[in-house]
């Protein structure tokens, strides 16, 4: 399973391990809502990655190899697994034990605090012409705030350690040998916070997020997806995929 499901005490730890870089794909993207069903008994969760990497993002070559049918089977499990880690009602914490960038730094962000511990954080989509789903972006401005939007989205750039930090992209650093039982020891203090209200205060905080995605998403998913699927787009990830990836 792209998703493997541990837990420490009252935390369920949520750990990617699926490929090189723990990318996000239909597989990954359905475990990634199936694990957190399957944790709900747990009083927080933690989402972390294997090896050097938290997530690399939307796997590029399986988008290469499937192309435009593939492109609509995909975008939206990936708003519902992003979805699904913004809206859970418990606290979650990311421990980044490495890169976490385009996808991924929006799952880190989806999040409600992020351990740094090694790796560089960014959202990367723009560089191979490929605009977020309505969902991603939501989270990304609830996480960040609308002004520092345009750096992050347009710039492409990516940023670790104390650079991280002081943009706010992460909440605290910790030795990357320790980011793990950190983020399970931030998880198990808000977990011990009453259910109910923190769930109620959580839903609060990100109410206007989720309303707008609600009101705008059946519109601006049309418009993604047709992008995504644009020979000019699909010919960008080829290209990318061709030059770095293989």
């Amino acid at each position: 399973m792209p998703i493997t499901l541990d837990s420490h005490r009252d935390v369920a730890v949520l750990r990617i391990d699926h490929g090189g870089g723990n990318t996000l794909d239909t597989e990954s993207c359905r475990d990634l809502v199936l694990r957190l069903e399957q944790a709900e008994e747990a009083r927080a969760v933690v989402l972390t990655g294997t090896g050097g990497v938290f997530c690399a993002g939307v796997d590029l070559k399986r988008l290469d190899e499937g192309g435009a049918p593939y492109v609509a089977e995909f975008l939206p499990l990936l708003s519902d697994a992003l979805l699904a880690v913004f809206g859970s009602p418990r606290p979650v914490v990311a421990a980044l034990n490495g890169h976490a960038v385009a996808g991924g730094a929006v799952l880190a962000a989806a999040c409600d605090h992020r351990v740094l511990g090694a790796g560089r954080i960014g959202v990367t989509e723009l560089l191979v012409g490929l605009p977020f789903p309505l969902a991603a972006l939501e989270i990304l401005r609830c996480a960040y705030g609308t002004p520092r939007l345009p750096l992050l989205a347009y710039a492409g750039e990516t940023w670790g350690g104390e650079e991280a930090l002081a943009r706010g992209l992460a909440d605290e650093q910790a030795p990357p040998d320790e980011v793990l039982d950190r983020a399970v020891a931030v998880a198990a203090r808000l977990g011990e916070l009453p259910a109910e209200p923190f769930a109620h205060t959580k839903a609060q905080i990100r109410q206007p997020f989720h309303e707008r995605i609600a009101e705008y998403r059946h519109a601006d998913d049309p418009r993604v997806e047709r992008m995504w699927r644009s020979a000019e787009a699909l010919a960008a990830v080829k290209s990318y995929v061709d030059r770095v990836l293989r």
